[in-house]
């Protein structure tokens, strides 16, 4: 029998209480009549309802970035019933962590505890989870982990409350963001066996690839254009204080691209279909993360030229009330829809992550398999 990986616990983390629409620039900060339309103008075509913020109404963070991924971890391993000392792995994927050095995945361990274990950071931006689940997974098919804990987190909060506007050139790709993301953390415990009580997630394979070969920058900080050249980051300008106020301290994203990214990413699953990979008769369940709900309905118009008759109950999100959490919605998503009782045993599921730093594209393939039986 072919090494495997399973996921055997699933957890999440959504820091305070949900914050509406009404109440985001209350918590934000950025009431001028300029930027209120624009607020009004983004959440009215992304589709969020509510998200969460790791901030208190004073604008204070009131949890770190490592925190809420041991919140989402713990709860994974309550989840499986196990604890930080059966880990042999932690891999950890968020767009910016707490510091510049060390690394995230080092600080979220140092915060979870447990013993000795091997840790990853993986950076990037929304597909950093996929990335670090294929990670684990490799590891824990080679035999070298018989346990293996992945999280995505972000706090993006910081980065988006009024002060950082303050007195810094203006860019409208920043405001986008501004009121897109929000803060949470997603986990996910892998295993070489199914768990014994209850049905698992059997990992078939994972899939990453990057186009950054044929695209620019698109969402970025630390840059101001899309092209890096020597001399143009924010590391080169004179102090960090020059930088931030010519807004290179900003999450920024080039919008009049995001088509060009839609498209690219049915491509890369059409591509998965033609090679056989993904069997869209076979196919039960589809957990995608995105930042709209205009990009569900392009891909929702494609498959079903596919597809005729597409049954669109198979595809599930929880953006409109976990809001977009980055690296941590595929895990946030695929918790709530394991927890729901969603699935069932020898359904298939496709996770799909498109990320558009630099276009790249991160799937999984999942069957629900029944608990491990006893050799008694």
């Amino acid at each position: 029998m072919p090494a495997t990986a399973y996921l055997t616990g699933l957890g999440r983390y959504l820091p305070g209480e949900p914050v509406s629409n009404d109440q985001v620039a209350s918590r934000l900060g950025g009431v001028d009549r300029r930027t209120e339309r624009i607020r009004t103008r983004i959440q009215s075509a992304n589709g969020i309802r509510q998200r969460y913020y790791a901030m208190d109404t004073e604008g204070r963070t009131t949890e770190l970035n490592e925190e809420l991924a041991v919140h989402a971890i713990e709860d994974a391993l309550s989840d499986r019933g196990i604890a930080a000392t059966d880990l042999g792995m932690l891999a950890c994927a968020t767009t910016q962590g707490d510091l510049l050095v060390p690394g995230f995945a080092s600080m979220v361990h140092g915060r979870l505890g447990g013993g000795p274990m091997q840790v990853l950071t993986a950076a990037g931006v929304c597909a950093s989870s996929i990335a670090a689940l294929d990670a684990a997974v490799s590891k824990v098919r080679l035999g070298e982990h018989p346990r293996a804990a992945v999280v995505g987190s972000e706090l993006a909060s910081r980065w988006l409350h009024q002060r950082r506007f303050d007195g810094v050139t203006d860019h409208l790709d920043a405001h986008f963001l501004r009121w897109m993301l929000s803060d949470g953390a997603g986990a996910a415990i892998v295993e070489f066996q199914p768990r014994p009580d209850r049905p698992s997630l059997r990992v078939d394979w994972v899939r990453q690839v990057s186009l950054a070969h044929e695209h620019e920058v698109c969402m970025r900080a630390g840059l101001d254009g899309p092209s890096a050249v020597a001399g143009s980051t924010w590391q080169d300008y004179a102090d960090v204080a020059t930088a931030e106020k010519a807004g290179l301290l900003q999450i920024r994203q080039e919008t009049k691209v995001l088509d060009e990214l839609a498209a690219a990413g049915l491509a890369q699953f059409e591509e998965l279909v033609d090679r056989g990979l993904v069997d869209l008769t076979k196919l039960d369940h589809v957990i995608c993360h995105y930042s709209t709900n205009a990009f569900r309905d392009v891909v929702f118009d494609a498959l079903s030229r596919r597809v005729p008759g597409l049954d669109t109950n198979r595809w599930f999100s929880n953006l409109e009330t976990c809001g977009n959490t980055g690296a941590a919605s595929i895990f946030i998503a695929l918790e709530e829809a394991w927890r729901t009782g969603r699935f069932s045993a020898g359904e298939t599921i496709l996770l799909a992550v498109p990320e558009s730093g630099r276009f790249s594209f991160g799937f999984a393939h999942l069957t629900v398999v029944e608990p491990r039986r006893s050799n008694r």
